[in-house]
């Protein structure tokens, strides 16, 4: 069956925070708190100002992906995202359909480039998807993540422009 990515509703969070919870509380990848609350999750998520997508699998929603401004005012041209796959659904190409298709929503939305403020250094795969993407690493930060078992890590500023 095919991939279909929309707009999430508001009754998807419940199964988006399967795919959440499961990957933040590992606390390797996202800045979230490890123990962060469904409430605190569904506002960041499901929030004003933030464009929340689902991606479907036979009637499941197997991944998840928002797109917001990356920074208010002067700053709002350019937008941001967080990406999220379930385990047992990776390495189906999800996490890609999902980063292009969210190059084109981002475009369709107004917003001029994407960037992402904290990529992961020891988060190969991510870096990589993105590199297919067009993005660009701009700046490394030394030790600006608390990985939770390799300890303070490096992470990239990675940006591309939509047009």
């Amino acid at each position: 069956m095919e991939l279909l990515i929309r707009k999430a509703l508001d009754s998807d969070f419940s199964e988006i925070w399967k795919i959440f919870h499961a990957i933040v509380q590992k606390g390797d990848t996202y800045v979230f708190a490890p123990d962060i609350s469904y409430e605190e999750a569904k506002s960041i998520w499901m929030g004003r100002g933030v464009f929340p997508y689902v991606a479907i699998l036979d009637d499941e929603v197997v991944g998840t992906y928002i797109i917001k401004p990356n920074h208010t005012g002067l700053g709002s041209h350019v937008a941001n995202g967080s990406y999220m796959v379930h385990e047992a659904h990776q390495g189906k190409r999800i996490g890609y359909k999902m980063g292009a298709h969210s190059l084109e929503e981002a475009k369709r939305l107004g917003f001029k480039a994407m960037q992402y403020n904290i990529v992961v250094a020891t988060n190969e795969n991510a870096i990589k998807l993105w590199e297919k993407l067009g993005f660009e690493i701009v700046g490394k930060l030394p030790k600006v993540f608390h990985h939770q078992q390799l300890g303070y890590v490096d992470a990239f500023v990675m940006h591309r422009f939509l047009a």
